[in-house]
């Protein structure tokens, strides 16, 4: 039976594989890149099995490679979490942190305040996935995922760091141009803008007399990015249903108006942490923890937000 060498060859194969080249690789490992090339072979020959795919600039893992990697990676996180459990330094933060974060709360909320994360714990390193998707956290050996929507596996914790609301807002150009709705009946005649991947992409809930009612809206422009709406929201696009700390400094400035406040309807939705059980022993998942709780779970954007500009009067 074929057996692994050693830790060595499976860090140099993961890193080379995540890096996408044994040159930065290398440069991370310390290695040269010909040392590095050499131990990603001896472990292929070992497993008499291709694992990646060679260029002159890149590399990518083969279907054996990739089912190989998921494999890797969870060695190797279980033998770092031993070795910091059982070393004199286990109550400082340090080794590397995979992370997952949505792409609203990652470039609006977190990613501006990790500076303040990393100047109190140096000797923490960082893979930051920015996405907005479901990861799976023991395939990808995620430490730590930062999202709106809880996991289906019963196995992971569940931590919440803030509620937030969504807000309907547009920029002061496209009211003077298309005027402002006066109740949501009127959004019919306005080009409406979500983010795809919300299952109410479609369904917008406002309080009525009645009480809340979802109105059905036909996007005039659906993408799957937080980021690209509010863009095309301050661009005078359209109105944009967009979470609260996305929008709120656009609201504060005025190159965005919060319409329909009479009519908002509290969702109270949550922001959640997401982690494996065990990765809580480790001090830098813990860190990391504590620090994105402390830092946005009194809803800072709130506090700086002066009192949201309401809807404009239709234009004649």
């Amino acid at each position: 039976m074929p057996r692994i060498g050693d830790r060595g060859e499976m860090e140099a194969f993961v890193r080379s594989v995540e890096l996408g080249s044994f040159s930065a690789a290398a440069r991370e490992l310390r290695l040269t890149p010909s040392a590095l090339s050499k131990l990603v072979t001896r472990l292929e020959r070992s497993l008499k099995v291709k694992l990646v795919y060679r260029t002159t600039r890149h590399i990518s893992p083969t279907p054996e490679g990739e089912l190989f990697l998921a494999r890797c990676r969870r060695i190797l996180a279980e033998m770092e979490d031993a070795e910091m459990e059982v070393g004199r330094s286990r109550d400082r933060p340090r080794g590397r942190l995979r992370m997952h974060i949505g792409v609203g709360v990652a470039m609006h909320v977190i990613v501006p305040a990790l500076p303040r994360f990393f100047e109190h714990n140096p000797e923490v390193q960082i893979d930051l996935f920015i996405e907005d998707r479901r990861v799976d956290l023991a395939r990808e050996n995620i430490d730590i995922s930062v999202r709106p929507w809880a996991p289906e596996a019963g196995n992971l914790v569940v931590r919440e760091i803030f509620e937030f609301e969504r807000v309907l807002c547009a920029s002061p150009a496209y009211l003077k141009r298309h005027g402002a709705p006066r109740s949501p009946d009127d959004l019919v005649r306005h080009r409406c803008m979500g983010v795809s991947t919300i299952p109410s992409n479609r369904r917008w809930l406002f309080q009525t007399p009645a009480g809340p009612r979802a109105f059905e809206v036909v996007p005039g422009a659906a993408v799957n990015n937080a980021d690209c709406v509010y863009e095309f929201a301050l661009a005078g696009m359209g109105i944009a249903r967009l979470n609260e700390f996305i929008v709120a400094g656009a609201l504060r400035d005025g190159r965005l108006v919060q319409l329909l406040a009479d009519f908002h309807c509290t969702e109270h939705l949550k922001m959640l942490a997401i982690y494996p059980q065990e990765r809580h022993r480790l001090p830098r998942v813990r860190a990391m923890l504590d620090f994105i709780h402390a830092s946005f779970s009194s809803r800072p954007w709130r506090a700086k937000s002066a009192r949201p500009r309401k809807s404009a009067a239709p234009a004649p």
